[in-house]
């Protein structure tokens, strides 16, 4: 597995203001969807594209084009679906999939309860987005699951990750064709599995805790 860590002095400015706990619904989507788009240009540096030609004002030339098959991405659902905005913006032509992935508070493992996904993934590039890399288990099932369905690369989006998260990944998946790009590496879980300092939950900071 591959990490990058987003540091930018935007994405720094932007992660302390989602992070305050004064922060609201409304401005706290605001932020998530232009700290997806900024965590997307650097998590789409590998996207592979085909050469077309092209016809300027002045004179014929030689272009890129995004290749064929286009590349899917998938959010985890609900959190994640609050980062497809901002992924679109930059990615409008790329196809789009859902996974329902829930981690269970007791044993702290994953559950899948909803999917909609493309049966063959062969030859894909894929894309998730998870605001929280915590335990590591609903990320690691989700891109285990797109690998298994034929996708060559998966790239994962993540605005926070724990030191636990990113070393269940590594160990899961030592080949290059995972990538995991975050907007800052935290310090630690905490007994009941949350990431400190991280930004609470979510799911519930985008959209309010709906049971």
């Amino acid at each position: 597995m591959q990490l990058h860590i987003a540091n930018h002095p935007l994405i720094s400015h932007k992660m302390t203001l989602l992070r305050d706990q004064r922060t609201q619904s409304p401005l706290f989507r605001e932020l998530v969807a232009e700290l997806v788009n900024l965590l997307s240009y650097e998590a789409t540096r590998t996207l592979r594209v085909e050469e077309v030609p092209v016809t300027t004002p002045v004179a014929q030339t030689t272009g890129l084009h995004v290749s064929q098959p286009l590349p899917l991405v998938v959010p985890i659902i609900r959190a994640g679906l609050g980062m497809l905005d901002g992924f679109l913006k930059l990615m409008p032509h790329s196809e789009v999939g859902f996974i329902g992935m829930r981690r269970n508070e007791t044993t702290l493992e994953p559950e899948t309860y909803a999917k909609r996904l493309p049966d063959d993934l062969a030859n894909r590039q894929c894309f998730v987005l998870d605001p929280m890399l915590a335990t590591g288990g609903s990320l690691a099932a989700t891109v285990q699951y797109l690998l298994d369905a034929g996708a060559t690369e998966v790239t994962a989006v993540c605005l926070v990750a724990a030191p636990e998260g990113i070393e269940f990944m590594e160990e899961h998946f030592p080949g290059d064709n995972v990538q995991v790009v975050v907007a800052a590496q935290d310090e630690c879980l905490n007994e009941h599995g949350f990431i400190v300092p991280g930004l609470g939950d979510a799911g519930d900071r985008l959209y309010g805790a709906a049971e």
